[in-house]
């Protein structure tokens, strides 16, 4: 039975929802060998098509709109995280009123703990150190304020947009390892820029697995954009140089590039990648515009060495952290920023296609440090 009709025999089920699925692989290092099972990873399940699409979707558009709502929606998907750190820092504070070697020790551990790394840590407990006695703060109970601001400031970024093409398509390659939630997260930009009114075209470049194609075929058709695809095995960059045209001949806004997120070894990532790129530079000069990372916020630290190796091969433009809410090491936003200084241009804070949103420094900050649990449940 294809892939299809399991989706169609699916069809019929209770509804559930556009979920991103599990994280059911956890990448622990590049490079990752090639398996020949079909994975269940990235794969959209059906749901009844809505019998008033646009209305849905104005829906949707009035919610991400609105700031107020965003703030929200980030607190509670920083909760794991917060209680993991915050609400640790909290009883830290209660056991300890003075600001001694052993509170600074224990603000190190908890710090450790929720993925921050061992540079974020020993550079954030140093600069809330100066901060305190800078203005002579002596009580710990002062101390969540320092650490909100000099969060804020280790992030260092306003939210970043995307850098757009002073005229054609803006081309966008999209990379990461198998199980992220690579294909997802290109459904929801396809989805996001398509409701902003511009024509979004997808480029199935990941030919290495059938299913890859398949699952991007799907979010495609439910999005409702079309997609350039070969067959399983094809060439990627003969997949890039049809879509490059066609982005021209159909006047799309944006392309989308996937490409394969798991090779045999780290030489032919590197290779692949670079081939790609050298396609789109040769046919667009002025291309790629973004090459955005996708990073799953679970793996904690393993994202940074990622994100390191990606960086070597494909030169990232941004990064986009998916299922921060379902992770209490949330810590790894600041690794991210310290370690690599790669702006975070979008965060996953949902299972629904609207809720991949620009990340604000500020909001992360705030919702990190936010203790108001009565408030937050209501």
């Amino acid at each position: 039975m294809s892939l299809f009709d399991k989706f169609k025999n699916k069809k019929n089920k209770e509804e559930k929802g556009l979920m991103e699925p599990e994280n059911m692989f956890v990448p622990s290092e590049l490079p990752l060998a090639e398996q020949g099972e079909t994975e269940k990873l990235e794969t959209p399940e059906m749901e009844k098509v809505s019998p008033e699409p646009e209305k849905v979707q104005t829906e949707a558009l009035k919610k991400e709109d609105d700031p107020l709502n965003f703030v929200e929606r980030m607190k509670k998907s920083l909760s794991k995280t917060r209680e993991n750190f915050t609400g640790k820092i909290e009883a830290l504070i209660k056991n300890n009123r003075s600001l001694d070697d052993d509170f600074w020790e224990d603000v190190e551990d908890i710090l450790i703990q929720a993925d921050c790394g061992m540079k974020v840590t020993m550079n954030l407990v140093e600069k809330m150190k100066q901060t305190a006695k800078k203005n002579k703060i002596k009580e710990s109970s002062q101390v969540l304020n320092i650490m909100q601001e000099e969060i804020a400031n280790i992030i260092g970024r306003e939210s970043m947009v995307i850098n757009w093409a002073a005229s054609g398509p803006t081309i966008i390659m999209v990379v990461g390892v198998n199980g992220v939630g690579k294909t997802t997260s290109i459904a929801k930009l396809a989805y996001r820029y398509k409701k902003e009114g511009r024509k979004v075209l997808l480029a199935a470049a990941d030919t290495f697995r059938a299913a890859a194609i398949d699952q991007l075929q799907i979010w495609a058709d439910r999005v409702g954009v079309d997609m350039i695809k070969h067959q399983e095995k094809a060439d990627p960059g003969a997949v890039v140089f049809d879509a490059l045209s066609a982005a021209e001949a159909r006047k799309a806004d944006i392309l989308i590039i996937d490409t394969a997120g798991r090779l045999q070894n780290k030489v032919n990532l590197m290779n692949e990648i670079g081939k790609i790129r050298r396609i789109i530079e040769r046919e667009r000069p002025d291309a790629p515009h973004e090459v955005l990372l996708v990073l799953d916020a679970t793996t904690g630290q393993n994202a940074v060495s990622q994100a390191q190796v990606f960086l070597e091969v494909s030169g990232i433009t941004g990064i986009v952290l998916t299922k921060l809410d379902g992770t209490a090491k949330g810590g790894i936003v600041l690794a991210l920023a310290q370690e690599l200084n790669i702006p975070l241009k979008y965060v996953g804070i949902g299972e629904g296609l609207e809720d991949l949103r620009d990340f604000s420094p500020t909001v992360f900050a705030k919702a990190l440090m936010y203790s108001d649990k009565a408030a937050l449940e209501n």
